[in-house]
């Protein structure tokens, strides 16, 4: 068959005189009839609208609302549904032209990266299909979610409803989805020899879990014998006892008390927190005199321009003498010196923390930088940032010295090289060399670095230039 095709694409070519090497043999099989040509039946096609990844760290995406309804019309580019990430909410636009035929994962409901949460039909004709194979899916989830009950009352029943669990587990397949199974699970699977990847989950989202593995386990063996069954099946029911009863051994919750769960952003805060366990840091800290700064602040001040502008201007021309201080390590094996100066700003908001990024730091002009501040600030507390906004930092500066507060300690970003922690200057009594006594506004600056890639000499220098900086801010204005 392929050399026909490739005779026939010989044939048909304004080149093929220009090709001699073709063997006989090729042209011996050339068909003395032209080739029938093909007819291509362009069919009607019902897509799937999937949760798009809108940050790196993203694992699942919850639905803030539907911008357009079952049954609208949508145009490629056209924004459909309102996405909450980890760190903003963002319109998810469409990439074709269609009907909405049905909304698979509605408001308010969470969906991991890559599931299908709306059915997109070319035509009216296609709705009805559409929204049958919308069914489909939200039957085989139904059928799924119930089915973990059964084997802790009856271990029998179970292992004959599990084997047409395949049959509706055909569009979950259908997805951009691979194989997830517990850890557990996957012990089990290798001890038994089980191949994983062809069972079907009965866990959230079709995760599987180790009674998946353990009825697969225990089909093959005791299809006329019930009782080794039972003997393997109460293996699982001691171990989803034991993982059970783990939350039971925390501290009873105080009478009254309400439990909260992390929202989206919350989550990947507390994950963040957690990675940042693993970089081994030190910290340095600095008295930095802000006389000269203070003074500076109260002229810029009604132009708009803010301390946290003035600081990050700072910071960002002190980086330019130290590289290393804006470098970062993200596998432990090597570290890469950025060539954009990226401050990224932490940010309280209404439910959690977020740090824009003043890209280019170091190349804007004070009242420039000041004017993008403010809008991202804007765009931050209104949850519009887009990705490039929030996780394009080298850098990142977090200043609570509005609060009062004399001296804290930040915890690294992960895959940055430092981060700057800002208190508030206050008073303080100070003696020169002459043994006179002065009052000077101090602030006190401590840096927690990776010391994988930033070492004490190296945070030493960067703070001294960093203080002489504001100690002389008539540079911050050029």
């Amino acid at each position: 068959m392929a050399s026909q095709f490739l005779s026939n694409a010989t044939v048909s070519s304004p080149f093929s005189s220009s090709r001699p090497r073709l063997s006989p043999f090729v042209f011996s099989r050339l068909p003395s009839k032209p080739l029938p040509k093909r007819v291509f039946i362009v069919r009607s096609k019902i897509r799937e609208i999937f949760m798009p990844a809108l940050s790196s760290t993203m694992t699942e995406g919850k639905i803030v609302s539907w911008i357009k309804s079952e049954g609208d019309k949508l145009s490629k580019g056209e924004s459909v549904v309102v996405v909450e990430s980890d760190k903003a909410d963002m319109d998810v636009e469409t990439f074709y032209d269609g009907i909405l035929a049905a909304i698979v994962v509605g408001e308010g409901e969470t969906a991991p990266v890559g599931a299908p949460i709306g059915i997109l039909a070319e035509t009216e004709e296609d709705i009805a299909e559409a929204k049958a194979r919308a069914g489909s899916k939200s039957a085989a989830a139904a059928a799924i979610a119930p089915s973990p009950a059964p084997p802790t009352s009856n271990p029998a029943p179970p292992i004959s409803q599990l084997k047409p669990a395949p049959a509706p587990a055909v569009p979950v397949a259908e997805g951009p989805r691979k194989t997830v199974a517990t850890p557990y699970a996957k012990k089990l699977a290798k001890q038994h020899k089980v191949d994983i990847a062809s069972l079907v989950g009965t866990g959230p989202f079709g995760r599987i879990s180790p009674a998946d593995v353990e009825a697969a386990a225990g089909i093959t063996p005791s299809k006329t014998n019930v009782e080794p069954v039972v003997v393997a099946q109460p293996t699982a029911p001691p171990k989803a006892a034991a993982a059970a009863s783990a939350p039971s051994s925390l501290p009873p919750p105080v009478p009254g008390s309400t439990v909260v769960p992390f929202t989206t952003m919350q989550a990947a805060v507390s994950k963040n927190m957690v990675d940042s366990l693993s970089v081994p840091t030190f910290r340095v800290g600095y008295p930095v005199t802000t006389d000269a700064l203070d003074a500076l602040y109260e002229k810029v001040k009604p132009k708009g321009v803010t301390m946290t502008a003035l600081l990050a201007k700072a910071a960002a021309m002190a980086l330019v003498q130290h590289p290393v201080v804006n470098a970062s390590c993200k596998d432990g094996k090597s570290f890469t010196y950025n060539s954009n100066i990226n401050i990224a700003v932490a940010v309280a908001i209404n439910g959690g923390l977020i740090t824009p990024v003043l890209q280019d730091a170091d190349k804007l002009d004070l009242y420039l930088l000041s004017q993008k501040w403010k809008e991202l600030v804007e765009k931050a507390r209104a949850k519009q940032l887009q990705p490039q906004e929030y996780n394009s930092g080298t850098f990142t500066l977090s200043n609570l010295g509005m609060f009062g507060v004399d001296r804290f300690d930040a915890i690294l970003p992960p895959g940055q090289g430092a981060i700057m922690a800002v208190g508030a200057s206050k008073p303080t009594v100070v003696a020169d060399a002459d043994g006179f006594f002065t009052v000077r506004n101090k602030m006190l600056v401590n840096v927690t670095a990776d010391h994988r890639i930033v070492y004490g000499a190296d945070l030493a220098a960067f703070l001294q230039t960093f203080s002489k900086i504001v100690e002389n801010p008539e540079t911050l204005t050029l």
